[in-house]
């Protein structure tokens, strides 16, 4: 008998990149790579490279754990996902990440903008608005976990810092703040004023390459004077700070260990955020010939940043299919690895315990971090690490803080063209809806926006979308 000339290994639910109708997908073995191929009646057959290392994705099924819901959910289910978000009670998990876009406008108009934002699109929201999504969050989540000040680019809103204001008086544990750092860099006092807000405040500075030709092509201008300044400024005070780094094939895939070279020299770094590129927004389709999986990403971090193994980077058990991460611990000059210590059992049982040491000045070992312990108090780390490490239950570090610590994540936002409702039923990255609903970052770029709202309502009424 002929054999098919790859392995059939999974089935999932998938969309039609073309119309984003429900599709049913074989997730497939083939030249030592894993592939999604689905058919939709109306526009033909797709084949979708969803990961190059086999065995790492057939473990991340191992880093799964039982699901953290929301407290509150905001719709039901009628339609089936993903066309039911808000978030549906059939909505696996609770928002690790809550955005809240303040703007739709910004100074830039980025060709890779998943949200279409320039300086003319849209409006801003108002102080009323802003704190009503603030409201909806904690409703959700009693004491949210981390909020992110999104938009657009909200520094440019007219009452940034009243935003910022009513922010600090809600209970978000960890405040974040998603910047071009173009106010940063230019405006005299602007950043000492952001400093006021910390300690549990953090800039998500956007990075991307040290290359003119690149950034010209992800943010339609060459930044680099930008960013250097900002992070000048950023150092100067030391407030904490991650770098954003969106990644196409053969644009910057080869800068990302010179990347974490970089930002591992900078005192207000606390991490680098590695994000293949979203087919969304203003993307063009015609670039998803240049999207990376995650697997790819992992890869080169592995072969440019020789200081860490396999065992460095590993599925977050939240969303597995998706997240990736890596934690270094920085001690005075010298780092260390930190993730190939912990045990994956660990990750999905909080009750569990495991220290790690480290041997250092000729064989003296020093008990650096006493990990998944629940019998310490954390209340002197300002902020608790064990708030701050992605997916970890405990951790107890009296004597080091945020400084200490640099994280490496590798975040794929799916789009139509990879969409597994398997993973977006898993998403803890979610945004506030101008109607006040929460919507998983992928989603949300698909459906949810404005300018997609009528032809989401023609998918979830034609007959062939429902269960």
């Amino acid at each position: 008998m002929p054999n098919r000339d790859y392995t059939y290994y999974d089935y999932t639910i998938s969309l039609c990149p073309t119309c984003l109708k429900r599709v049913g997908a074989k997730i497939i073995i083939q030249n030592e790579s894993v592939f999604m191929t689905k058919r939709c009646p109306d526009h033909g057959f797709f084949k979708t490279k969803i990961a190059t290392d086999v065995e790492y994705y057939k473990n991340i099924r191992n880093y799964n754990k039982p699901s953290e819901t929301p407290v509150h959910f905001g719709t039901d289910v009628l339609y089936g996902c993903p066309y039911d978000c808000g978030l549906c009670v059939d909505h696996e998990q609770h928002s690790c990440l809550s955005v809240v876009e303040v703007t739709d406008r910004c100074n830039l108009t980025c060709p890779t903008c998943y949200a279409m934002s320039s300086p003319h699109y849209g409006s801003h929201r108002t102080l009323v608005e802003i704190e009503a999504m603030f409201d909806l969050i904690i409703k959700n989540e009693g004491e949210p976990d981390v909020v992110q000040i999104s938009g657009g680019e909200p520094t440019i809103h007219p009452q940034f810092f009243q935003i910022l204001d009513i922010a600090k008086t809600k209970p978000f544990k960890h405040l974040m703040l998603n910047t071009n750092g173009i106010r940063i860099a230019n405006d005299p006092g602007f950043a000492e004023k952001l400093a006021t807000y910390a300690p549990e405040f953090e800039i998500y500075l956007q990075f991307d390459s040290f290359k003119k030709e690149v950034l010209e092509d992800f943010r339609g201008k060459d930044v680099s004077d930008i960013r250097m300044k900002a992070l000048a400024k950023l150092n100067d005070l030391n407030l904490s700070t991650t770098l954003v780094v969106v990644l196409q094939q053969d644009k910057n895939m080869d800068e990302i260990g010179k990347i974490l070279d970089f930002a591992l020299k900078q005192k207000c770094v606390r991490g680098v955020t590695f994000q293949p590129v979203e087919i969304a927004g203003r993307n063009r389709d015609d670039s998803a010939g240049e999207k990376v999986t995650l697997t790819e990403v992992r890869q080169e971090i592995l072969n440019q940043f020789p200081l860490l193994n396999s065992d460095d980077i590993i599925p977050v058990p939240c969303n597995p299919d998706s997240l990736a991460m890596g934690y270094i611990l920085k001690l005075d000059d010298e780092i260390f690895p930190l993730t190939r210590y912990i045990n994956p059992a660990d990750l999905l049982n909080s009750e569990s315990k495991n220290t790690i040491v480290y041997e250092r000045d000729k064989g003296v070992q020093m008990q650096l971090l006493d990990i998944f312990s629940t019998g310490i108090s954390v209340d002197k780390v300002e902020p608790k690490m064990n708030q701050l490490l992605c997916c970890l239950p405990n951790i107890s570090a009296p004597d080091l803080g945020y400084d200490n610590l640099f994280r490496i994540i590798i975040m794929n936002f799916m789009d139509a063209h990879d969409f597994d409702v398997r993973a977006v039923k898993k998403s803890c990255v979610h945004i506030v809806s101008k109607d006040l609903k929460m919507i998983p970052f992928e989603t949300m770029n698909l459906f949810y926006r404005d300018s997609k709202k009528e032809y989401l309502e023609e998918l979830r009424h034609d007959g062939k979308v429902l269960f």
